[in-house]
């Protein structure tokens, strides 16, 4: 029998409440530990998400696998990986505001299922939306935000590290150690 989490993915995999439908290959519902303490939200999947149905497997998840082992000492079967929206937008475009509008739910449900202690947002996106705020992640990096079961903290997307080097790269490792901080804070300790 289906757990919780799995029959909100069977819903999402038929979901046509927006335009990003027509041009997907798969829904990138999410993946991970369904009852991990610290989850991971990006922008919404991109061209090899789209084709494996999995978040985060380009370079982008590469660097982000590589620090969820450096900096918290895990993997990525020990935490909750998933993005705003579920479908690829087209050419990577950010998505629309209806289109977030759209996934809402199941992010919500998400969030509500899994009742991380820490969610770490990867990118403008996930930041700005689980906020509620149009300041960019640059300025509300670097610190944490109290969140439903505990703390959000905001962090530059993979990508962007990528393009940008050493600077956005520390920025990162940093906001992962902020991540390791609360979860023990929380008396919780991922392996």
């Amino acid at each position: 029998m289906p757990g919780p989490l799995e029959v909100v993915a069977a819903d999402a995999a038929t979901c046509t409440k927006c335009r990003l439908a027509e041009g997907r290959r798969t829904v990138v519902f999410g993946m991970g530990d369904p009852s991990a303490p610290l989850m991971f939200i990006g922008e919404g999947p991109g061209a090899e998400e789209d084709r494996q149905g999995l978040p985060f497997v380009g370079r982008s998840g590469q660097l982000l696998d590589r620090l969820i082992h450096e900096e918290l000492g895990s993997s990525r079967q020990r935490v909750y990986i998933c993005n705003v929206v579920k479908c690829r937008p087209p050419e990577n475009r950010d998505p629309k505001p209806d289109e977030i509008d759209a996934c809402r739910p199941y992010l919500q449900q998400q969030l509500d299922l899994i009742r991380p202690l820490v969610v770490v947002t990867l990118g403008r996106f996930a930041a700005q939306w689980l906020l509620g705020t149009t300041e960019g992640v640059t300025k509300l990096r670097g610190r944490s935000y109290p969140f439903a079961h505990g703390v959000l903290i905001p962090t530059l997307h993979p990508a962007a590290a990528l393009r940008g080097g050493a600077e956005p790269l520390a920025q990162m490792r940093a906001d992962f150690v902020r991540a390791k901080v609360a979860l023990a804070e929380a008396g919780v300790a991922l392996s």
